[in-house]
């Protein structure tokens, strides 16, 4: 969907490799897309040419713009074709994400699905207004959103746990007979970004993954000089699942993403 977030496009292209010389597909049928926004890729960008965010543009239309046009034909000639989908995404110019699971916890399927993929963290986000998973719920079908890494980047622990993840699922749908030993996973009812309330050096003392409790100082912004500090304190207990890269932050950028089980 977004051209800047190369992750899925390697776990595309690995899954392919898989299903040449390893796996069999013994039920159904498998629609591989590495990649959809060629023209944000070739300039390094999340958007179209003209701005437009494709995931921010479903249903689409055949006359629209050129973002709404390819949406149009995955509405078409993609989603009416499929049961389940996993819509592959990276996190967002210099943020990193724990590999996790998106799907709105009203999607019962969804969730059972999420858990049988079976990666680190399952996500409440409510669906997002004319984006592709939100399409595919008004249209009885089934999308998982996975988020893992840092666009502009390979990471290959994201990549790793995207395939490894298809596979479980996979199997859960009887697909394929590869049986995968389940991963238990976490359900985060409740995430939030913790924003900065200063300008300055960032600093992110917690790791990606770990479990932050209350109290606990889990970043901090300092003065160039390192005379003023001021420590972020986690409120609660929670899960760091994303975290911004960027060294130097302005008040209100967001820095760490954390959710509560």
């Amino acid at each position: 969907m977004h051209g800047n977030e190369i992750n899925g496009i390697a776990t595309a292209n690995k899954l392919l490799e898989a299903f040449d010389q390893e796996l069999e597909l013994v039920r159904g049928a498998v629609i591989v897309i590495p990649l959809v926004n060629i023209y944000g890729l070739l300039s390094n960008s999340r958007t179209f040419p003209d701005g437009s965010d494709l995931n921010r543009s479903f249903s689409g239309s055949k006359n629209g713009s050129l973002a709404s046009r390819i949406d149009h034909i995955l509405s078409q000639e993609i989603l009416q074709l499929i049961d389940f989908g996993i819509d592959f995404h990276t996190g967002g110019r210099m943020i990193s994400n724990q590999p996790q699971i998106r799907v709105d916890f009203k999607d019962n399927v969804g969730l059972e699905l999420a858990k049988a993929f079976g990666t680190h963290y399952v996500v409440h986000p409510k669906h997002i207004d004319q984006s592709f998973r939100k399409k595919a719920y008004k249209s009885l079908k089934y999308l998982l959103v996975y988020e893992g890494g840092e666009s502009m980047r390979l990471d290959p622990y994201t990549i790793k746990e995207g395939i490894t993840g298809t596979k479980r699922l996979l199997s859960y749908l009887d697909m394929i007979n590869a049986p995968l030993i389940p991963q238990p996973t976490l359900v985060l009812k409740g995430s939030t970004w913790i924003r900065a309330k200063a300008s300055g050096i960032f600093f992110c003392i917690a790791k990606l993954g770990d479990f932050v409790r209350k109290r606990e100082v889990s970043a901090s912004i300092s003065d160039p000089y390192g005379q003023v500090v001021i420590n972020i304190l986690a409120t609660t207990f929670r899960h760091l699942i994303g975290v911004n890269n960027n060294p130097v932050v302005n008040v209100g950028d967001a820095l760490i993403y954390v959710g509560e089980e």
